[in-house]
């Protein structure tokens, strides 16, 4: 009796909100479900396309996983993690996002049962993460590396795993074709690291096979003034003068007064104005330049100078278009004209203006260091180049990661099948409880080629039986089988060219099974019931205070009157 007297001892202000224990850890795991289901159709070849509508009435059509990810405002905390990791998947491997999105919820799910059944969740962790640690190792061992090949034989390996990743984007149906033009690019700019030596220019119009790579620099026509058509439009190997100061008549800023004795003397303030413009135009042409770009406006009085003299000028030419160009051509941007000797000229083989739909391009083609490739994309609707645009961002990382880490995986669900066998076989040797873990970790992998199949509309458990059997065969012959999306059936991934870079899946593996750890590990939230309002107050005290000022003013005035 005297226990139930006892006063309810409260710590946290009233209002908060504090779940915890088996059922929080639950609503977590089912809130990941929830987003996976989101992302899960988009998974594979047959993988259907999500129509996103935002607030500001923009439309974006993608079966990226990432870009799903990033326009879906989740609110859901623990749900966060999973768009965190898709988002740390897109910016460190390219490819892969909606996988590790699928993995994680589904390593969760096959997880709720035993937590619901009592199963203390640091036990799950440890065996998930020894399970994963094994899995990695055992991609590891059955990559193949493409080290040490020609480059003809290496640029048909990149393109088939360029072409593995394009085929469940929108250009799937002309995968061949985008992904030599993708090994292409990637190759021209070599080892640099940086992706924006790769640049993508968007020209409504036409159809998608008129998209073609420029090895070197192409940018839309800049805003000209009268002049701009007597210019030449083609050169063939011109020296290029790359600027970052106005070539135009400014009026003065300061508030000078100057007090002449003499009206002759006018003239020669206006002269000057003139003549430092002329000295500075004059400098330009005697560099030997041939085209003159620069990233502030060249004026009209500058354009029909260089018109006059066979030169070719451009201004308003954007930043990063302006250092590609200079990365090609192998020029410095000068902020300054005077003293341009020939080391900071940059070259190519030919320069030419050129009709692209509606729109004229400037071509730099040949450049000498090379080092920069842009991709001229064309299509019907805006959407479509948009999300064509993201896809072959996608394989321009996966071919690059290709490039760098050197091994491929067969596709399809082979690898997942191959490593969820491996695993089961594994946790026979295990004793206690986390033989059921690793097993149910292996039985997590297989969603891959079971979404696999449902999207393209087959008999999932029928291709999951045959895979599985082919898989179990002793002499590991099977080992490269996956889904046939073709006949719905299941064939060699890897006799069909089906390959991914050994790092997505690493990497996808890594990732899922952190956050799914991460997730288990939670056992209670607690929500402050400031922070939600916090932002309300804030306005509507703002707005109270401009209606109390205002009334008090109101009453000053009448009492006056």
């Amino acid at each position: 009796m005297a226990s139930m007297m006892q006063p309810q001892i409260i710590l946290l202000k009233e209002g908060t909100d504090t779940s915890q224990g088996k059922a929080q850890l639950v609503s977590n795991i089912n809130a990941c479900s929830a987003v996976a289901d989101v992302v899960r159709t988009t998974l594979g070849p047959r993988g259907m396309d999500k129509l996103i509508h935002d607030d500001k009435g923009s439309v974006t059509i993608s079966n990226d996983g990432a870009t799903i990810m990033k326009l879906l405002d989740i609110v859901h905390p623990a749900a966060k993690i999973l768009v965190d990791i898709a988002k740390s998947q897109d910016s460190e491997v390219g490819d892969g996002t909606t996988t590790v999105v699928l993995l994680a919820s589904e390593f969760l799910k096959e997880a709720k049962p035993f937590v619901e059944d009592g199963v203390h969740s640091q036990n799950l962790i440890k065996s998930y993460r020894a399970a994963s640690t094994l899995a990695i190792e055992k991609i590891k061992e059955l990559a193949t590396s493409i080290e040490g090949k020609s480059l003809e034989e290496k640029k048909n390996l990149l393109a088939k795993c360029a072409a593995t990743t394009l085929s469940s984007k929108l250009i799937g149906g002309e995968k061949e074709f985008f992904a030599t033009m993708v090994v292409d690019a990637v190759i021209a700019i070599g080892y640099d690291d940086r992706l924006n030596m790769i640049g993508i220019k968007k020209v409504p119009g036409g159809t998608m096979r008129d998209s073609f790579l420029v090895n070197g620099v192409a940018f839309k026509k800049t805003f000209s003034y009268a002049g701009f058509e007597q210019q030449p439009k083609k050169f063939l190997n011109p020296k290029i003068l790359l600027l970052n100061i106005e070539l135009e008549l400014k009026s003065e800023k300061e508030n000078a007064e100057i007090r002449l004795s003499d009206p002759s003397q006018y003239q020669s303030i206006v002269d000057a104005e003139w003549n430092i413009i002329y000295d500075k135009l004059d400098k330009c042409v005697n560099s030997g330049a041939k085209v003159v770009l620069s990233r502030l406006a060249i004026g009209d009085l500058a354009t029909q100078y260089f018109a006059d003299r066979d030169i070719f000028c451009a201004g308003r030419v954007t930043e990063e278009d302006l250092k590609r160009v200079a990365a090609a051509t192998g020029g410095t941007v000068q902020t300054s004209i005077n003293n341009v000797i020939d080391e900071v000229l940059g070259t190519c083989e030919v320069f030419e203006e050129k009709q692209v739909g509606n729109e004229r391009f400037n071509l730099f083609s040949g450049c000498p260091s090379g080092q920069t490739a842009t991709i001229v994309l064309r299509g019907g609707a805006d959407q479509f180049i948009e999300e064509a645009e993201r896809s072959l961002h996608d394989a321009i990382m996966i071919v690059r990661r290709a490039l760098k880490n050197s091994t491929v995986v067969a596709g399809g669900g082979a690898i997942d099948m191959e490593i969820s066998r491996y695993l089961r076989q594994h946790a026979r040797t295990i004793a206690g409880k986390s033989q059921l873990f690793i097993n149910s970790y292996a039985k997590a992998l297989e969603v891959i080629p079971r979404q696999l199949c449902d999207n393209a509309g087959f008999d999932a458990t029928d291709v999951l039986n045959k895979l599985r059997q082919k898989h179990a065969l002793p002499s590991g012959e099977g080992a490269a089988y996956g889904v046939d999306i073709a006949t719905g059936g299941i064939a060699d991934s890897f006799a069909n060219f089906v390959w991914e870079p050994a790092v997505v899946k690493i990497n996808a593996i890594n990732a899922a099974t952190e956050a799914a750890c991460l997730i288990l590990s939670v056992d209670e939230t607690v929500k402050n019931p400031k922070s939600e309002s916090a932002q309300g107050d804030a306005a509507a005290s703002a707005m109270g205070g401009r209606g109390r000022g205002g009334g008090f003013r109101g009453r000053g005035r009448g009492m006056r009157r």
